[in-house]
């Protein structure tokens, strides 16, 4: 049997970056300019401010992704989550959330925020079952999030 390979950026990956976030954002809520900024731009807004995106890799196919997104020195940003619809049930939402908390203690992280919906149970549970908890929604840069959620490293 095939196992999740969880690995970091690279410029080949950028179309599967692309092609899961709005597979995912289509299906769940609306792309946005947020995200499309995001999407188009990945070493400006992420990769060249200190951080990474991840890839979920089965079966040699790029079938899940994640993103650090860089806020001040103590805190980064989860976003851009999202695994192929036809993988779900493999623990790879999982494997990419040990691998930020990895990544964010690595790079002396105190906190790692969201934004999400209250719509996307399956998320919310997810970021529930690692200790992330809903915090008052400041700040907010998405159109269609209504929950902001911390998690204390």
């Amino acid at each position: 049997m095939d196992e999740v390979e969880v690995i970091e950026w690279e410029d080949k990956y950028s179309i599967d970056f692309m092609s899961l976030s709005i597979e995912w954002l289509e299906k769940y809520v609306f792309v946005e300019p947020s995200d499309l900024e995001i999407l188009n731009h990945p070493h400006a807004v992420i990769l060249d401010k200190g951080g990474n995106i991840f890839f979920a890799k089965y079966a040699g196919r790029i079938v899940g992704t994640v993103a650090m997104i860089k806020g001040d020195a103590d805190t980064f940003e989860l976003a851009k989550l999202a695994v192929s619809e036809e993988f779900k049930g493999l623990k790879i939402g999982n494997q990419l959330m040990e691998k930020c908390m990895q990544f964010a203690k690595k790079n002396g992280a105190k906190m790692i925020m969201l934004y999400t919906n209250h719509k996307l149970i399956p998320a919310i549970g997810l970021y529930k079952k690692y200790g992330f908890k809903k915090v008052t929604l400041e700040h907010n840069k998405y159109l269609e999030s209504d929950m902001k959620m911390e998690l204390v490293l």
